[in-house]
Formats: structure tokens, C-alpha cells, sequence
């Protein structure tokens, strides 16, 4: 970072800091959670995020990751090698189950929404933060061989062995609609931000073209579909005679 771009950051994003999505997605999850809770961090791997620490904020936090490192991530209390076509977990297990990063790497998106789907209680929760497919973060990356994005992670002070290769296929509103329906959870709500252009911060030039890239989705109306971030809250729905008592009480 050159002190032009320092100085970039300062005047054009005062108010925003390092993983400002993750602390967006922070917030989201936090406002929803209970303290008598059970939750599940899927895609876990070795605690490498802090705004992703919710240990003494419920009963127990749970993560599960293919990654080894997991069993020896701080921010849970039992960690689980694993993946998220096969969750070993059992039935009506989590009270709410939280994704960060993890849904632009999914092979079978129908397949892992339904295993966290299972491990849900009726009402549960899964939250889940992931790029926008139409954000030009997302188009230069499926331009782009892997390890392109192991250099970049790099230069970003990440290990290289927290790169994964990104497919995008559960990664715009209608593709989570869809895949959350086919595994019987319902979308509650999606969220499409921008914020201070992360990856274009290298020199004033990039982080110029950025800036004005942020103005435009934040501004213009019709443009919010080409902001980067994607947060969904999706809910696995009660049983039918809890919603009926629902629907009546509102």
C-alpha cells in the first residue's frame, strides 16, 4: 500500500476498516442469534477470520471443514473433519448453521443445502455470505487459472492453503432461491452490498476505477445486482401446524 492509497482510505472509506463484509456478515448473524443456542460453522477451517468467533455468545459452536486444521480452530468448541455434502451431524441438531465464503466452492449446492437442511431444527437458520456471480471480482476470477488467486490471497497476507477453487454456482439471489427450495428451506431475505473495493486497492489508478465502480451500484438505480457481496438468511420452515398458529397470530 503506497500513501496515496493510504491516504485513498482515509478520505473515501473513513468508516470502513479490514474484512469489512465479514463484520457485515457479523452483525447479520448476531442479530439473530440466542444464547441457548447450538450452531454450526460450515467451512470452518483453522479460525483465520475473528469476526467469525461466537464462542460464549451461545451454548456451543460447532465447525466442520476438509481442511485438517479445523479440530485445532479457537473459535469453535468441536471441530470436525468433514464436508458439506455429508455433515456429521445428526438430525434437528443446530439451532442456526453459518457459511462464510464457502458457497462460490460448491460442486452439488442442491446436495449441502439439504444436509444442513437436515441438521436444522424446525425454524433453524442458515446464513450464508458469499460473492456476487455478477460482481467483476467474481468475473475476473472464473477468468483466471487458480493460482492467479493463490498469488492474490498472498499479497493479501492469507496462506495459500486458504485458496479453493471457485465454481459459482449457488452465487446470485435466483441460484439460492432455487437451490434453497430444492432442499426445502425457505429465503427469508438476500442483501447485494459494496463497499470499499478490496482487490483494486494495489495503486490509486485501480482504486480510482474501483471507487467510481462503487458509486455506481451504490447510486444508480438498477445497478444494486452488480454489487459484490451477497448475504442470504434462509430458514428451515416449522411443522405445518406451528405455521398455521403463526399465520393466525399475525
Amino acid at each position: 500500500m503506497s500513501k496515496l492509497t493510504n491516504w485513498m482510505d482515509r478520505v473515501l472509506y473513513p468508516h470502513h476498516g479490514d474484512n469489512w463484509d465479514d463484520r457485515c456478515f457479523r452483525d447479520e448473524i448476531l442479530s439473530l442469534l440466542n444464547r441457548d443456542w447450538t450452531i454450526l460453522d460450515l467451512g470452518a477451517g483453522a479460525g483465520i477470520v475473528p469476526q467469525m468467533n461466537f464462542r460464549g455468545r451461545v451454548v456451543r459452536v460447532c465447525g466442520v471443514d476438509p481442511d485438517p486444521r479445523v479440530v485445532t480452530n479457537s473459535y469453535i468448541d468441536e471441530g470436525h473433519v468433514g464436508v458439506g455434502e455429508q455433515l456429521p451431524y445428526s438430525d434437528t441438531m443446530f439451532d442456526l448453521v453459518f457459511a462464510d465464503n464457502v458457497l462460490e466452492h460448491l460442486v452439488d449446492p442442491v446436495r449441502v443445502f439439504s444436509e444442513v437442511a437436515r441438521t436444522l431444527k424446525p425454524g433453524g437458520y442458515f446464513v450464508a455470505k458469499t460473492p456476487n456471480r455478477r460482481h467483476y471480482v467474481s468475473a475476473i476470477a472464473r477468468a483466471t487459472p487458480h493460482r492467479f488467486h493463490e498469488w492474490v490471497n498472498v499479497r493479501r497476507g492469507r496462506h495459500r492453503e486458504d485458496s479453493f477453487r471457485t465454481l459459482y454456482r449457488a452465487n446470485t439471489p435466483n441460484a439460492i432461491r432455487q437451490h434453497a427450495a430444492a432442499a426445502g428451506l425457505t429465503v427469508e431475505r438476500t442483501m447485494l452490498r459494496e463497499g470499499r473495493p478490496e482487490y483494486l486497492r494495489g495503486s490509486a489508478v485501480t482504486y480510482a476505477a474501483g471507487w467510481m465502480y462503487e458509486r455506481l451500484v451504490n447510486g444508480v438505480p438498477g445497478m444494486s445486482a452488480f454489487r459484490v457481496l451477497l448475504i442470504a438468511i434462509m430458514r428451515k420452515p416449522h411443522a405445518s401446524g406451528q405455521m398455521v398458529e403463526q399465520r393466525r397470530a399475525a
